[in-house]
């Protein structure tokens, strides 16, 4: 049997297909609840191997290292099953990304939709593996190399348009990324990606009035989506550009953390969003102390070194030592492993922790040091340009702080060249 592009399924019936269909086009808008579609297609064909594939790489896209065990039985169980080339291709991928191999396994997917451009599971895979390795060409060049494969026609058109949209924008081509994320989003407003593509054109050009209207302008994305935190965010992000802190704290015990929300990525949101606060000069309270209640689990897992760093800010701001020292001991673990997290750990995850915590202890000197060392290659353990933004500015406050008067300016004239260059218009 085949999917909706062609694609033959091993082990599928056609109550498994539509259940799989269902789970995959939940995964490409980000909404809904595409692991308990996956399930229900196991229950109806428990040899369906796709169905085994979907539900591996959602857990290894969370970067969280319990998951990886359940994405290692899940992988198991479909490399036991008959499977097609094309799927032994998922699952070399997945062998790959749960043994610490990201860089292996992102070539691996590239191969994958050279020989199947219409997978758009492996292209989705293989783009947030782009985005979790800070590879911005590649999250542009990736999809860019199947598009003569689709047309408007072809089912997952919109994800495949969201995602070429936000690989333009880590790019630099701000107007083709929105007309592609607009685009996208007239076809299914339920597409959190590209809306979240087009929040980054808007955040990148500083068209902070723009972006709040963006994101408050489409409902389809605030119900449902497993992205959301992440998009909340980008209006909190916009609020606070426009002075309006009021408004960001709102958002963040609202729908950012209000839900006490136990997901490592959805924690890097509430903890980067409390740090820009307290940059901004905001009294956030105690609302540090939850946060990194929830991150403590995660603290000796070394599993990501982007994480990790946000995990450091949330324990040195609420004063947890013990779970501090439990990260620090694990990011030198995962230096001494030989996997590509120990180079994401080592060139930038470790000093840059270093960095915030010597920020926080009032070590402003120390601080500019160490990010002074890493501003020009820390896409190198992953993040988006706006994500990554944390670094620079705590560089800028640091330099404030320590008494560096000329280096503060030198920043702060730098930033602002780089913010008049990406104002543009849209092209007509």
């Amino acid at each position: 049997m085949k999917d909706g592009v062609g694609y033959e399924l091993s082990g599928c019936n056609a109550k498994a297909i539509d259940l799989l269909a269902r789970g995959l086009d939940e995964m490409r808008c980000y909404a809904v609840d595409p692991l308990a579609s996956a399930d229900a297609a196991l229950a109806e064909a428990p040899e369906c191997v796709m169905a085994h594939v979907l539900r591996a790489w959602l857990h290894v896209l969370g970067t969280e290292a319990p998951a990886l065990s359940v994405a290692r039985e899940a992988l198991a169980m479909a490399r036991a099953l008959p499977h097609t080339e094309r799927e032994a291709g998922h699952l070399r991928a997945i062998e790959l990304w749960t043994a610490g191999r990201w860089h292996a396994a992102g070539r691996a997917l590239e191969d994958l939709n050279i020989a199947y451009p219409r997978d758009v599971l492996a292209l989705q895979a293989g783009h947030q593996l782009d985005f979790f390795t800070g590879d911005a060409r590649m999250l542009r060049d990736r999809i860019a190399r199947a598009l003569p494969a689709w047309s408007a026609g072809t089912p997952g058109w919109h994800a495949v348009l969201g995602m070429h949209a936000f690989g333009l924008e880590e790019c630099g081509d701000y107007a083709q990324a929105e007309r592609l994320g607009r685009a996208a989003i007239e076809l299914e407003p339920r597409d959190a990606w590209a809306q979240h593509a087009v929040a980054h054109v808007m955040e990148m050009q500083g068209r902070t009035d723009e972006g709040v209207h963006w994101m408050r302008g489409n409902a389809g994305w605030q119900q449902g989506s497993f992205l959301g935190v992440h998009n909340w965010w980008h209006l909190a992000l916009y609020h606070l550009a426009r002075d309006e802190a009021a408004e960001a704290l709102a958002l963040f015990d609202g729908p950012i953390d209000g839900g006490r929300s136990a997901v490592v990525m959805e924690l890097v949101d509430s903890a980067a969003l409390l740090w820009r606060l307290e940059l901004a000069g905001v009294d956030v309270g105690d609302r540090w102390s939850s946060v990194a209640e929830r991150f403590a689990p995660a603290a000796g897992s070394g599993n990501y070194a982007f994480n990790d760093l946000h995990a450091a800010l949330a324990f040195v701001r609420a004063g947890r030592e013990a779970s501090l020292d439990e990260l620090l001991a694990a990011q030198a673990a995962a230096i001494a492993r030989d996997d590509d997290n120990a180079a994401f750990t080592r060139e930038v995850g470790a000093p840059a922790t270093q960095a915030v915590i010597a920020f926080a202890q009032g070590e402003f000197a120390r601080a500019v040091e160490l990010l002074r060392a890493v501003r020009n290659i820390a896409h190198r353990f992953g993040g988006s340009h706006a994500q990554r933004d944390l670094l620079d500015q705590t560089l800028i406050a640091a330099a404030h702080r320590s008494g560096q008067a000329g280096l503060a300016g030198a920043l702060q004239a730098e930033r602002a060249a780089a913010a008049r260059s990406r104002r543009q218009p849209l092209a007509a």
